[in-house]
């Protein structure tokens, strides 16, 4: 982890972190040195990893600790140390800024040159701001509105232009605007609808009381044995109780059309 890109002239840092080893023992004094922004104080696992992501995009550890800011749980960088990225990468021809129109009407303008290529502009308008229900919001919107502007339209423009450079990061500023997203942790409640046993006695009871004949009570014995064999198949068998007792209702019920039809008249028995 060097701090080449971030020395200036012959000036060599007094920290110099080369193994891992190292970066743990500065991030655990950082973090309760005091002299650190408030998300990393006693947290030196927050330091070690900002210090590594700093050291990727060219930071020395305490640049890190200074312009890497976590906000709603994502690292971001002020608009300020953005712009001293991209400026210090080789890519960079040239970043230029001003801003057009007053009061409601004023545009913040950034355009950024990448060498061998067709400049990038973009614009960050008033309309834009009162679009995103940021024009006038309490904060440094309110206190500070053309810098917030600029903020917007160089983030923009930085990250259009030099997408290797910056790697998806987003200015502190844009981040500090954008709401944090609620995570409902509630327990869902489940409705669970419980399953009514069948009565099967009750109800081939009603259907043999309707019978008429025995043909009947035959085919209520087929619908019986294919009752048995869904329930099985279904994982729910009917308990032997049960089905003994349907069964011999239907056996009885028989019987008695059986008993019937023996005692009746030679002319009244079906031929």
């Amino acid at each position: 982890m060097s701090n080449s890109l971030t020395t200036a002239g012959n000036h060599t840092p007094a920290i110099q972190i080369t193994t891992f080893d190292q970066l743990m023992r500065f991030a655990g004094i950082a973090a309760k040195s005091g002299m650190v922004p408030q998300a990393y104080i006693n947290k030196p696992e927050a330091v070690l990893i900002a210090v590594q992501m700093g050291s990727e995009l060219g930071l020395a550890p305490l640049q890190s600790l200074q312009n890497i800011a976590v906000i709603n749980g994502r690292p971001s960088v002020w608009g300020d140390a953005l712009l001293g990225l991209v400026k210090a990468a080789p890519v960079c021809d040239d970043v230029i800024e001003h801003i057009e129109g007053d009061g409601d009407h004023m545009v913040a303008v950034c355009i950024a040159k990448r060498k061998g290529k067709s400049p990038v502009e973009r614009r960050f308008s008033v309309a834009d701001a009162q679009a995103a229900s940021l024009w006038n919001k309490q904060g440094p919107w309110k206190q500070y509105p053309k810098r917030m502007l600029q903020m917007r339209a160089r983030g923009f423009a930085l990250r259009d232009a030099f997408p290797d450079v910056l790697r998806g990061l987003i200015t502190a500023e844009e981040a500090q605007d954008t709401p944090q997203e609620t995570v409902d942790i509630t327990p869902r409640q489940e409705r669970i609808t419980e399953t009514r046993p069948i009565d099967h006695r009750a109800i081939f009871k009603e259907r043999l009381a309707g019978c008429t004949d025995a043909t009947c009570t035959d085919v209520l014995w087929q619908t019986w044995q294919r009752t048995l064999v869904a329930a099985e198949q279904a994982g729910r068998a009917i308990p032997e109780d049960v089905q003994s007792d349907v069964q011999d209702m239907i056996a009885a019920k028989r019987a008695e059309f059986a008993q019937e039809h023996a005692a009746a008249p030679v002319d009244e028995v079906p031929a």
